[in-house]
């Protein structure tokens, strides 16, 4: 993987690498599941003081995030985009004002395409900028994506109850949302996502080594970080 890699590369590699093996193993709420999974082991490196606990699940918890997208059809890099135009998705801000104004509905934005950040790295820094680590603890960043992932949950099973077209766009805002969080919780924790994607899978799959994966279900149930 390379170092510059934007997000959408990564939602690529991620099909290259786990594509295969999902679809044979794995229904979207499997796949929900294990992105809740590792998320909760994230926050319990939080609790824990664990900075390496915190930093690997955390990054797993952002790969099967990727798997839904692409199982769903969803380009997470524009979503988020189109969420957080170098701007806070609320109030319009930058940095976010939401706790000084206290918004009671969303702000319509205005998009400045010249604006978008053209790697991860990018998109990370952006979100330093709209979300300041210094306004919040990494418990309250942590909190923020454990609530954040329940609302992915719940728009998904939402949508797969009845397949409304209203629904699948709430999944994407959802989606996106996530990321923001994932992307707020590293800020907090000093972690490069970029960099630490790039060790992750510079041979493939960071478990197996192999593109595409050969774990089996066995051996992803029993993965502890």
């Amino acid at each position: 993987m390379n170092e510059k890699m934007s997000l959408s590369k990564l939602q690529d590699l991620i099909k290259e690498v786990y594509d295969l093996p999902d679809d044979r193993l794995y229904s979207i709420l499997d796949l929900l599941i294990h992105i809740q999974r590792f998320a909760m082991r994230a926050l319990k490196g939080i609790r824990k003081g664990n900075a390496d606990k915190l930093k690997m699940n955390l990054l797993i918890s952002l790969s099967w995030l990727m798997a839904i997208a692409n199982r769903l059809h969803i380009n997470v890099e524009n979503e988020v985009w189109k969420r957080f135009p170098m701007l806070c998705s609320y109030c319009g801000g930058k940095p976010c004002r939401c706790k000084k104004i206290k918004p009671e509905k969303r702000t319509v934005v205005k998009v400045d395409d010249s604006l978008r950040p053209k790697t991860i790295l990018g998109f990370q820094q952006m979100f330093s900028q709209v979300y300041p680590a210094r306004q919040r603890s990494l418990a309250d960043a942590g909190v923020h994506l454990a609530e954040e992932i329940g609302e992915v949950s719940e728009a998904i099973h939402a949508y797969l109850g009845q397949h409304l077209q209203k629904q699948f766009e709430s999944v994407k805002f959802e989606i996106a949302d996530c990321v923001s969080c994932l992307f707020g919780v590293a800020n907090s924790a000093n972690i490069n996502i970029e960099n630490e994607l790039s060790e992750m899978y510079k041979n493939g799959c960071h478990i197996c080594h192999k593109t595409p994966c050969k774990c089996n279900f066995s051996n992803v149930a029993k993965i502890k970080t």
